[in-house]
């Protein structure tokens, strides 16, 4: 039988409890929460539910513990990520896609750690406003567009790198809102001209919030909290270009909806790219990113205190939106407009889904995955709470079967 595959959950449950001893005075509330959620991740902690095949001659039967549904979890993104984008299908337009990433400085990243609900809604708004700014302006596209902004804050290598990924339809309304402005094939806007308004009106902002009292520093960083210390830290920033990166355009609705389930719920590292954990540490993929072609993916092990860590420096604040949208794509208005550049591009807004009828609520609850025996459905036979153990059991699935459904 092969092993099962490695798991972040697996290295918590083994190593956690000593890892929050070691660090007591080290670790938050939220790091703590996100660590018992994934260690009691789908377990008879969470309760369940037991399925059996509706052909009685199989009868195969599986239990299925709950998720713990935290948004640092890897193995409860899948769902979460096909939820969402079922509701953003109907969003899409059919106008080019263009990616744009903006970076924070490493001198900016660093105090970003000890005040991340500032620093990353800082760098969601700057980022925005540049590029609805710049798009604005009659000398690049001239008209008011809409985007999408997902937060990431890791390397591959799980180090501190918090960046915005940005997804922006090529075009956008005229300032009158009477016709629909297409970018340049291939070319949304200049990187230069973005990173220069960037790089300003970050900087602004944050000065603003130091002025106001809204950063704290600890450790080396303590001196900044006076005025004079903090406006010199930031001196040699306003002198080096802030990397923003465009990248190609997408080919089409269907790439951006592929591009969006990898990036949307994606967390620090998922559970594809860990190798082994023992006694020498944790082993897993990362790419190095300064090195082009097969030679940039590589492995790396870190012991396994400093792995967990390392995972945990993502967790982000309570409350915290890591998916925002701008523009045209503001949660305020986002259906009128979505609705109105649809007839400006002479394509049907599509109709909203029907609701499901209350005949199908008495319906058995069927799991989307067929039975493994027979290819039959999964009936819900039984349910069972938090800390309980179903009155059911499963069985094995043989090596083979057959199955006589005359």
């Amino acid at each position: 039988m092969p092993r099962p595959a490695l798991e972040v959950a697996d290295i918590l449950r083994d190593h956690g409890a000593a890892w929050r001893r070691a660090n007591a005075s080290h670790v938050s509330l939220g790091q703590m929460k996100v660590m018992s959620a994934i260690e009691r991740c789908r377990t008879a902690a969470l309760g369940g539910h037991v399925a059996r095949c509706e052909n009685q001659k199989c009868a195969h039967t599986i239990i299925a513990y709950n998720s713990c549904r935290n948004r640092h979890c890897p193995k409860c993104q899948g769902a979460a990520a096909r939820e969402w984008l079922a509701e953003r299908e109907a969003e899409l337009l059919p106008a080019p896609y263009f990616h744009v990433v903006y970076t924070l400085p490493a001198a900016i990243a660093d105090i970003a750690y000890q005040n991340k609900a500032v620093i990353y809604d800082l760098l969601f708004k700057a980022s925005a406003e540049t590029t609805l700014t710049i798009a604005a302006d009659p000398k690049h596209l001239g008209a008011r567009i809409g985007l999408m902004s997902v937060l990431h804050t890791w390397g591959s290598a799980l180090t501190h790198h918090p960046h915005v990924h940005m997804v922006v339809p090529g075009g956008g309304l005229s300032p009158d809102g009477s016709k629909w402005i297409v970018c340049r094939p291939r070319y949304f806007l200049t990187v230069a001209v973005l990173s220069a308004l960037f790089r300003r009106l970050f900087l602004q902002m944050l000065v603003a919030a130091h002025h106001a009292g809204r950063l704290q520093f600890f450790g080396d960083h303590v001196r900044l909290a006076d005025k004079a210390a903090f406006k010199a830290y930031l001196a040699p920033l306003r002198k080096i270009d802030w990397v923003v990166y465009a990248k190609e355009p997408f080919a089409g609705p269907k790439q951006v909806l592929r591009y969006l389930s990898r990036y949307t719920h994606r967390i620090a590292i998922s559970n594809r790219r860990l190798l082994s954990a023992d006694q020498s540490g944790v082993t897993f993929k990362y790419k190095d990113y300064r090195i082009d072609g097969p030679a940039r993916y590589k492995t790396m092990t870190l012991a396994t205190n400093e792995f967990i860590r390392r995972f945990l420096i993502h967790v982000l604040p309570k409350g915290f939106h890591r998916i925002r949208h701008y523009g045209l794509l503001g949660n305020t208005n986002r259906a009128a407009n979505i609705t109105h550049a649809h007839k400006l591009l002479a394509v049907p807004s599509r109709p909203k889904e029907p609701e499901m009828p209350e005949a199908a609520l008495d319906q058995p609850s069927v799991l989307q995955r067929p039975c493994p025996c027979c290819g039959g459905r999964m009936i819900v036979i039984e349910t069972f709470d938090r800390g309980c153990q179903p009155k059911h059991r499963p069985t094995p699935v043989p090596q083979a079967i057959t199955i006589d459904t005359s």
